[in-house]
């Protein structure tokens, strides 16, 4: 350990007693995993911070400064960060990360008719919009991680994405900001206080000397270049306009704790024009010509990544005209139109599907105009970057030189440049991007494991650097530059550089913000391959290889209650408690397991492990199926043969494998329930189990494997399988499905129960889970010989068998869920008879809606059939999760999230049902009623 480093050390252990005795009020930890959730982004780099500290207002922050501002902190690094989707290491560093996201998202202000909002910089971009909408207004800007990026680091890098020629990057959407430092706030929509007037002179007069130099080095473009922006901060016509100089400043400047937002009117009509080409030139040509009508936005998505959304089921969502047929490639080109005019939207429409239709390669065009329609459609353009990351192998696309802008007119002679590049370095690639700014999104793929492609990677990042040079382009033309920074000084010129250095002097004297990023003055910048680099793979058939995997892309950390992924993180806004936060802490504490250097501790692993609720939505929903329970179960494997099990979960683990005579002996320990649960509960640390043991069904409901294998069983039938908790606990549920199939026609029988073991599996008890699956995956086998539809009681026990088994490598046939098995006998021509009454709201179980995307519209399609209205509100976790939401130490994350998502569309339906076991009983518990499945209520109906 070198003395800076033991210095840094002393200071940081320090620090939090410090900062508590100050009156800080929110969050300081050093806990292992959330430093290593921290250490990265959505880059190839990681930088392990030694503390987080997470504020709760302007206050808490200038609290922080005026700690650190005194000298035994003054050596400390302090970088701020937002959402943590940067794409190259722009808010990765030593010393103190300034969590932005956790507790600083709030819209502070609205003028609507002033057409301005003041918010905290940690509100998510879509989290703004949602709540602007109502009033008329918007925040421009679309990036394609909306649902996640915070408008603090969108000005940090001052980020950009669709309808930037129309609307400009975020700098253009920005009216005014406030700083921190340990004297107090300084906003540039109020007058300067006194103490920073020195800090700001110094900065003037170092801007002003080299604005001439920057203003000679910068191209004039769309997508102009941004960080400490010399030329806006000094207007011509004089003055010092010093918050222009915090765009695409990344930090380095210092803290910002309130944003003003310029807002534009919502326009009244929205068409999306999608076509379909033979190949990437043919919808990179389009672009030009299609000028010519004024869309707000032209996007284009190349083979490649066409292929990965079919790969990923995107492509479903595209009409029938534009999908690919008999494995052929097809580009395609989104144009989107925005206006208050109908009429004079639709001619350009018109013409604009004309201009499409006699282009080279044209295959087909499809005008959108429903708001839903459009949504998703744009949603599979943006899935592009995700799915990138998805790629087999272990070199993967990588986000280094992939947003570099040159004039439109250039573009098709600056990517002949560039694929010659990649070719010339056998790099394979996936293109998409902004043609209507000159924007492509190229990314080359590399094992950045491998030395050999760390050094392609420095050699393919400087030729590619002199190509935008020829064509008069910006290197870092929309995710800002982060270690890239590297190559600012040789681009801006020695002048302009040394007046970047002398505005950095000026905020920052002692060059802690973020520092050895963009500008140095006494340490140098970070390099590209000199900063480290996150570990790439995993080694083969490594049970945490997924945690490898994970590209920081952090789709995961939707703000949107209404989404199923993540709910842990939704409660808390605590990044360990997200996949990817976990996926980086099970990368970390794996390298340490296998060298002996530990940077995760054991108990801090399992502290965040223990809040995930096992939905399993990322394992179906990110775009690399990153299963945080599957690799928790490896993690609990390996824990547990070094320790103890904890109480709970061994006698989880005895119920489970006891469960075929616990039904058994039902009759005798139904009497005793109350009592055995009431102590059950104390002793097990739980509350609000089930207040009652199940009877049995009727004797001609059931069925025994030995029945089945002598094939007896009648017309119409259909074999329900039960998990154990729902044979043990779930009557209601059990009697509903079989008088529902009854009353619409067929023959249920519910099979003998055999337990699947996902108890087990959950909890890493392998040698069980592998007897209690290959039994019943031996059972359903030998029922499925007879050819009789099978179905599953409750959506996780079904989603277990399609995803656990499977990845067990457990053959399992088919068992559906019961709404696909009556869409099918729907599809086929089965008349279902017509069932009466008003309409209804259904409830899908979380991990239902993520690993059976088609879940609600086959529920709808069934009632349908049913002469029935529906509607399936959209919900996220209703926070129960099997016995995640009974245990005592969750339950006010449990409440939490019932809260967030659940109790209000709850409150709204005329009459609900729902389809999982875990929300009928959290429904029950916390909204006092008790939900009905949905075949119930249509038997109750049918009479």
């Amino acid at each position: 350990m070198t003395d800076i480093d033991r210095s840094l050390t002393d200071a940081i252990g320090k620090l939090p007693q410090a900062l508590q005795r100050a009156g800080f009020r929110g969050e300081v930890t050093r806990d292992s995993a959330l430093r290593a959730a921290m250490s990265t982004d959505n880059s190839v780099y990681r930088i392990l911070p030694d503390l987080v500290v997470a504020p709760r207002d302007g206050d808490d922050v200038v609290t922080c400064m005026a700690v650190l501002e005194r000298p035994e902190f003054a050596h400390v690094p302090l970088t701020a960060r937002g959402g943590g989707t940067g794409t190259n290491g722009q808010s990765l560093n030593r010393g103190v990360i300034l969590d932005m996201r956790r507790h600083m998202h709030r819209l502070l202000e609205v003028d609507a008719e002033g057409r301005w909002a003041d918010v905290e910089p940690g509100i998510v971009l879509d989290d703004l919009n949602a709540q602007l909408r109502p009033r008329g207004v918007f925040f421009a800007p679309e990036t394609s991680t909306s649902t996640r990026c915070a408008v603090g680091g969108m000005v940090s890098t001052d980020a950009s994405g669709k309808g930037s020629r129309i609307y400009g990057k975020t700098s253009d959407n920005l009216m005014g900001v406030e700083i921190a430092r340990g004297q107090g706030l300084v906003s540039s929509l109020a007058a300067t206080p006194d103490w920073a007037v020195p800090m700001m002179e110094a900065a003037a007069r170092a801007a002003r000397a080299g604005r001439a130099a920057f203003v000679a080095h910068t191209p004039k473009l769309n997508r102009r270049f941004t960080g400490y922006d010399l030329e806006r901060a000094c207007p011509e016509e004089g003055g010092f306009e010093w918050w222009r100089l915090f765009p695409g400043s990344e930090g380095t400047l210092g803290p910002i704790t309130r944003l003003r937002v310029k807002l534009r009117p919502l326009p009244r009509e929205k068409r999306l024009v999608v076509a379909g080409f033979a190949s990437f030139r043919d919808s990179l040509a389009a672009a030009m010509p299609l000028l010519q009508d004024d869309p707000t936005a032209i996007e284009v998505m190349d083979e490649r990544v066409q292929a990965l959304a079919e790969g990923a089921g995107l492509l479903e969502r595209l009409p029938e005209s534009l999908r690919p047929s008999g494995g052929e490639a097809v580009a395609y080109a989104f144009v989107e139109f925005n206006g208050d005019d109908a009429e004079e939207l639709d001619a350009r429409i018109a013409a604009c599907e004309i201009r499409l239709r006699g282009l080279s390669g044209s295959r087909a065009v499809h005008v959108a105009s429903g708001t839903e329609e459009i949504r998703e459609l744009w949603a599979i353009r943006s899935a592009g970057v995700g799915l990138l990351g998805k790629v087999e192998g272990r070199a993967r696309p990588v986000a280094f030189v992939e947003d570099c802008v040159v004039p439109p007119e250039a573009l098709p002679a600056f990517l002949d440049g560039f694929l010659d590049i990649l070719t010339r370095h056998g790099l394979s690639f996936g293109i998409y991007g902004h043609v209507d700014v000159g924007c492509l999104h190229i990314r080359p793929a590399l094992d950045i494991d491998a030395e050999a492609d760390r050094a392609r990677l420095v050699q393919v990042s400087d030729e590619i650097f002199a190509l935008v040079n020829r064509h008069g382009g910006i290197f870092w033309g929309e995710h800002g530059k982060g270690v890239r920074g590297a190559y600012l000084e040789g681009w801006i010129g020695p002048e302009a550089y040394a007046a970047l250095q002398g505005v950095k002097a000026a905020f920052d004297p002692a060059g802690r913000f973020n520092p050895g990023k963009l500008v140095a003055t006494d340490t140098p910048v970070m390099g590209i391959a000199t900063t480290p680099f996150r570990p790439f793979n995993a080694p083969a058939g490594d049970a945490l290889e997924k945690a490898f995997r994970c590209n920081g892309n952090a789709q995961c950390l939707s703000y949107a209650a209404t989404t199923p992924m993540c709910p842990s993180f939704k409660a808390t806004q605590d990044l360990r408690q997200s996949p990817k936060g976990r996926a980086d802490a099970l990368r970390a504490w794996h390298e340490g397991r296998r060298s002996g250097q530990v940077t995760v501790e054991d108990n801090d692993l399992l502290a965040t492990l223990d809040t995930c609720l096992g939905c399993k939505a990322c394992a179906s929903t990110c775009p690399v199926q990153v299963d945080i329970p599957a690799m928790r179960a490896a993690f609990y494997a390996d824990i547990y043969a070094r320790r103890s099990r904890p109480l709970t979960d061994r006698a989880m683990l005895l119920a489970e494998r006891l469960s075929p005579w616990l039904l058994r002996a039902a009759p005798l320990l139904r009497p005793a329930w109350p009592l055995a649960r009431a102590l059950t509960e104390r002793l097990l640390g739980v509350s609000d189990l089930p207040e009652r043991i199940a009877r049995p069904l009727p004797r001609e409901a059931r069925i025994s494997p030995e029945a089945l294998s002598r094939g007896h069983v009648p017309a119409r039938a259909v074999l329900v399988w039960m998990d154990w908790f729902s044979a043990l606990y779930d009557e209601q549920a059990q009697l509903d499905v079989y008088r529902g199939l009854t009353a619409l026609g067929y023959a249920p029988r519910f099979v003998q129960m055999l337990p699947s073991g996902k108890v087990a599996g959950d909890l890493g008890d392998r040698a069980a889970f592998r007897g209690m699956a290959e039994r019943l995956a031996g059972a359903l086998g030998r029922a499925a010989e007879i050819g009789t539809p099978m179905i599953g009681l409750d959506p996780a026990f079904v989603m277990a068998l399609r995803q656990d088994y499977r990845k067990a490598g457990l053959k399992v046939p088919e068992v559906l869920l019961p709404q696909e098995f009556l869409a099918a006998e729907v599809r086929a021509g089965v008349a279902l008879p017509q069932v009466p009454g008003g309409p209804l709201s259904l409830f899908t179980h979380c991990t239902e809606s993520t690993a059976a995307p088609s879940a609600r519209k086959d529920w709808q399609e069934v009632f349908d059939a049913l002469g029935l209205q529906i509607d399936t509100p959209a919900t996220g976790c209703c926070g129960m999760a099997g016995m995640f939401g009974h245990k005592d130490r969750h339950q006010p994350m449990s409440r939490k999230l019932f809260d967030m998502s659940w109790a209000e569309p709850l409150a709204m339906a005329e009459e609900a049902v729902a389809t999982g076991f875990s929300c009928r009983c959290q429904v029950e518990r916390l909204g006092g009623e008790a939900l009905r499945h949905p075949l119930g209520l249509i038997a109750d109906r049918l009479g």
